[in-house]
């Protein structure tokens, strides 16, 4: 069965990356969630997608330049409505130990493409595993050069690479880079892609998903999860199909 990915958690009905959108996600059916990581002044892991905090916050200042302590203040969710006020920015580890419980995959993308984190990718793999969830993460990235140094510190933990083109044999790339799966927009899937990629050990799993028939047709096509803000949709279809 195709890993049903929340994107960033249930935020089509949460305020993203938040607790609340990744626990709804579990309510909803999510069997997946997806993430983003940054980090904080003092070398804390947490899960916003945007290297600013104004968007979902309000407050105008980069996640690098923040203590732990002063992100942790800031309310992540009043910007999506006043029934999530309150809601804060959440650490790597609050997803993981609600994904050691709930038996769920994380994907993990690194959020290292504008902002070069320092020993980004060493930080994540070690919280994993000290977790012990090294078989149940996805570690992607939009910089691939962080996907090659994640697969040098930790062979044992999967990767996905990241995309927004229609990438010429994405498969035998994925192989330069010892990664597990392609994760493309949604707009670069094609069925026969997605068949040479499978028949290449290399699994796809296509971003952002939002609509039915876009499901459908991923499903169709093969895939081996959808990344979707509304898991419950997905969920929902995935139960026609058994």
């Amino acid at each position: 069965m195709p890993v049903n990915f929340a994107h960033r958690g249930a935020s089509g009905y949460c305020p993203e990356n938040t607790m609340a959108a990744f626990t709804k996600a579990l309510e909803l059916g999510a069997t997946g969630i997806e993430t983003d990581v940054q980090m904080t002044a003092d070398g804390r892991l947490v899960l916003i997608h945007d290297e600013s905090v104004r968007r979902t916050t309000g407050f105008d200042a980069l996640v690098k330049d923040l203590t732990f302590e002063e992100l942790r203040k800031l309310d992540a969710g009043v910007w999506f409505s006043e029934e999530f006020a309150g809601e804060t920015i959440p650490s790597l580890e609050e997803l993981l130990a609600l994904a050691k419980s709930a038996n769920i995959i994380v994907n993990i993308e690194l959020k290292n493409g504008l902002i070069p984190y320092p020993d980004l990718e060493r930080k994540v793999i070690e919280t994993v595993r000290a977790y012990g969830l090294s078989d149940q993460v996805v570690l992607s990235s939009f910089n691939h050069y962080s996907l090659a140094v994640c697969k040098q510190l930790a062979p044992d933990i999967d990767t996905g690479i990241l995309y927004m083109e229609g990438l010429y044999r994405p498969w035998d790339y994925a192989a330069t880079l010892g990664a597990n799966a392609l994760h493309p927009i949604k707009y670069a899937v094609l069925k026969e892609w997605v068949l040479e990629a499978a028949a290449a050990g290399i699994a796809c799993n296509p971003f952002t998903v939002n609509a039915p028939d876009e499901m459908k047709r991923m499903l169709e096509a093969g895939v081996s999860g959808i990344i979707t803000d509304y898991p419950d949709r997905l969920a929902a279809l995935l139960k026609t199909l058994t």
